[in-house]
């Protein structure tokens, strides 16, 4: 499942991760840290909706 930045669209897949914010590639959403912020607007995980 892809989570989606509601601020600026960036894309959040679990295949990917995001390693340059420490999230490890194969990392589920429920396993992203809750300080998770996007690494593209810097809003918070609570901002991000599943598509």
């Amino acid at each position: 499942m892809i989570y989606i930045c509601n601020v600026c669209g960036y894309q959040y897949t679990k295949t990917a991760g995001e390693p340059d914010s420490g999230v490890a590639p194969g990392t589920a959403w429920a396993d992203v840290s809750s300080d998770f912020v996007c690494p593209v607007c810097g809003v918070g995980k609570d901002e991000f909706s599943p598509d």
